[in-house]
């Protein structure tokens, strides 16, 4: 039978935890998990933490910064915001079909939304974004989580969240400031409560009968603490920065790129890429690529195209280009 699930804890560190080990049991049968995080950034798989937040401004105010396993770009996160977590099989996995779930729930408080860009959700008379989406696929299942703005303080979100030179010469000022609204202001009957109870009954609607149940009793206690504790370690969430001889940075359709390279002898000693793409793994395959490759436009390309994959040869092709 299908399943629900909900946390009651705001630790960013649990609540991750508890999606993963949702996800790594690969289970047949679709679930959705409901939960929250209080005054917390969530940074996507490849972000540089130090250039996506202003983490001194977030620790000094007791908030908390967390690193997730998909793709994307930065996000804050406190009460007023629920996040949702759909974990499916291959077979069943649908991203329109999931994020009809989220559609009809908000339909039900009077707000039309729709698909834009990036599979972001938006307000159909507004066009701003309430909903961003990431995902994650494994062998059997995948996991497609986002959040949902509800009465989220905007000035913390702007506050907290550095947007990039790129992506403001990219999108303008003033696109970057009305880009996200909080569904309050459409619906301002709308409470978390009553948006968890709309997004349940949508997820019946859409995949039947499903039974709610407690993770606490589903997933293995250890796996979880274990998971915990990576989300809260300092090398998970930030990593090492490392030095590098050369930086080149680009915004593409699909997400920016920024590649930190360090040469010896005329090679790629080491490479780091940071990218607010959805796929997750983008990040370490480029990096991975490039160690080791002639410090030549030719050659770095070459290496990246190997990859076959589309946003690999984007950046190949914006390589071939540079002066090097």
């Amino acid at each position: 039978m299908n399943k629900l699930y909900e946390s009651s804890s705001f630790d960013p560190a649990l609540n991750l935890a508890i999606e993963e080990a949702l996800l790594l049991r690969e289970d047949s049968t679709p679930a959705l998990y409901l939960w929250q995080n209080a005054h917390t950034v969530v940074i996507g798989r490849g972000q540089n933490a130090w250039k996506e937040c202003r983490t001194d401004l977030l620790k000094e105010e007791g908030g908390t910064l967390v690193r997730r396993t998909t793709g994307g770009g930065a996000v804050y996160h406190d009460l007023g915001n629920l996040n949702f977590s759909f974990v499916m099989p291959h077979g069943i996995y649908d991203v329109a079909r999931q994020l009809r779930v989220i559609s009809r729930a908000v339909a039900s408080f009077g707000i039309e939304a729709e698909v834009s860009g990036r599979n972001d959700l938006v307000i159909r008379e507004s066009g701003a974004k309430f909903s961003g989406n990431a995902f994650r696929h494994l062998p059997a299942s995948s996991l497609h989580h986002g959040t949902i703005l509800v009465n989220v303080d905007m000035e913390r979100l702007g506050r907290y969240l550095v947007p990039s030179a790129e992506k403001m010469k990219a999108k303008g000022v003033e696109s970057v400031r009305s880009r996200v609204e909080n569904l309050s202001l459409r619906a301002p009957g709308m409470s978390i409560d009553g948006l968890k109870k709309a997004l349940f009954e949508a997820f019946l609607r859409e995949y039947g009968p499903a039974e709610r149940l407690d993770w606490r009793e589903t997933l293995p206690g250890d796996q979880v603490a274990d998971l915990q504790e990576k989300y809260r370690s300092w090398e998970w969430t930030y990593g090492r920065t490392p030095e590098f001889d050369i930086s080149f940075i680009r915004r593409f359709d699909w997400g920016q790129a920024e590649l930190l390279l360090s040469m010896r002898h005329g090679k790629v000693q080491s490479a780091e890429c940071y990218t607010d793409a959805n796929d997750p793994e983008l990040a370490a395959r480029v990096a991975a690529s490039l160690t080791g490759v002639s410090f030549r436009q030719a050659a770095l390309s070459a290496a990246l195209r190997e990859n076959g994959r589309p946003e690999d040869d984007d950046i190949a092709g914006w390589l071939a280009e540079q002066t090097i």
